[in-house]
């Protein structure tokens, strides 16, 4: 009974699979509960409004990271339903996530508001600062902020060596500038570090105008800085932008093969084969009561459930199909008209497959032809 118990806390709290309505209002509860916290951290610095609301922020504050804390348990509880771990392996499922970098931010956050003035008094502005890394927690419930991270994470390489790049530029025209400036501003070139301020702001093309060359030499130098800093700064953000694609591109497609394996059609499949399915299939969102196709108009895809219901309008009455359900490969499989109106029973989430992937799909795997037509077979039989 406590397994089930799990399983559905972590189909509420972290599951991957389509969310549910449950799953809905508890990201959404945490989000909030995140942003009142990181609110309450900045209004609080406002000396009027600190002063004025202190017992309203101490008490929302309080009670985030009382909720905060549950959560890092409940998480830590429900951990092993990630890996379908056994009773040997559930703690170091546990342990996964305990050292994972959202799990020590979990931690980090009840900890810090533990030993800040929350309980123990310890308050000062690293405290404070610290109180904010919650930041981070929104990268559960905001897939942008985590794409971010990713894109990092992957072109760190590529993006390593354009800071080298920059760095070593930044060393040789400081240097550079220091040795054309010093007699002219001994002041504001006394030294290599001094002048590395010009070059940061010069490379950034900034321009602060706080450092500034005044012989010829330093202004001839200082616009050739400036032209090489704006190829330097077009070089990572071309990595950056390849990479937000590539990352994209590939999170698509994990969503769209974790969906297409759970279909009951394609369950059995090797997982390379449900690969080659899930790039031709394109997702289509459908509003209650939005016609899928009418009956009579030429079939050029076929669709699969993945969320919601969609009615099929057969006489004497309708029947309506669910999550894992297909149809529309009756026109493909005839090549004659749609045989129904089909439209959509509740706000439902589809994938399409067109008519030249669906030849193809059935010319590589016989066995799925094979079930399609004997459930299109049936279905035909029925309308009769």
């Amino acid at each position: 009974m406590s397994q089930t118990i799990r399983a559905r806390a972590f189909g509420v709290l972290d599951d991957d699979g389509m969310p549910s309505a449950a799953r809905r209002l508890c990201d959404f509860s945490f989000a909030a509960a995140i942003l009142i916290w990181l609110a309450e951290g900045v209004l609080r610095t406002l000396p009027d409004l600190g002063e004025t609301f202190r017992l309203e922020f101490r008490i929302a504050e309080t009670a985030v990271a009382v909720l905060f804390a549950v959560e890092y348990a409940l998480r830590l509880w429900i951990e092993p339903e990630r890996y379908h771990a056994g009773a040997m392996a559930e703690w170091r499922a546990r342990r996964a996530y305990a050292i994972s970098g959202l799990g020590i931010v979990d931690l980090a956050v009840p900890v810090v508001f533990l030993i800040g003035d929350g309980v123990l008094g310890l308050d000062g502005g690293m405290i404070e600062f610290l109180e904010l890394f919650a930041v981070f927690k929104l990268t559960r419930y905001f897939p942008g902020l985590d794409l971010v991270i990713s894109v990092f994470r992957t072109e760190a390489r590529p993006m390593g060596a354009a800071l080298a790049a920059t760095l070593t530029l930044l060393l040789l025209a400081s240097s550079a500038m220091y040795y054309i400036e010093r007699g002219a501003q001994p002041d504001a070139f006394a030294s290599i570090p001094h002048a590395m301020w010009w070059g940061i702001v010069t490379i950034a093309t900034v321009g602060y105008g706080d450092m500034a060359p005044v012989t010829p030499v330093g202004k001839l130098a200082s616009g050739v800085v400036i032209l090489i800093g704006i190829a330097l700064f077009a070089v990572p953000a071309g990595i950056l932008a390849n990479g937000f694609a590539v990352e994209l591109k590939k999170r698509d497609f994990l969503v769209t093969w974790r969906l297409v394996a759970k279909l009951p059609l394609f369950a059995d499949l090797d997982a390379s084969i449900i690969a080659s399915i899930a790039r031709l299939l394109q997702a289509k969102s459908m509003p209650r009561d939005g016609v899928v196709f009418r009956k009579g108009e030429p079939g050029h895809s076929m669709f699969f459930v993945l969320a919601g219901e969609v009615e099929v309008h057969v006489p004497p009455k309708g029947v309506r199909l669910g999550a894992g359900s297909y149809f529309g490969e009756i026109a493909l499989i005839m090549d004659t008209p749609r045989t129904a109106t089909i439209t959509a029973a509740s706000a439902c989430e589809l994938l399409e497959l067109g008519q030249t992937d669906f030849q193809r799909v059935c010319n590589e795997y016989p066995q799925l032809k094979a079930r399609v037509e004997h459930e299109a077979q049936a279905r035909l039989a029925q309308n009769r």
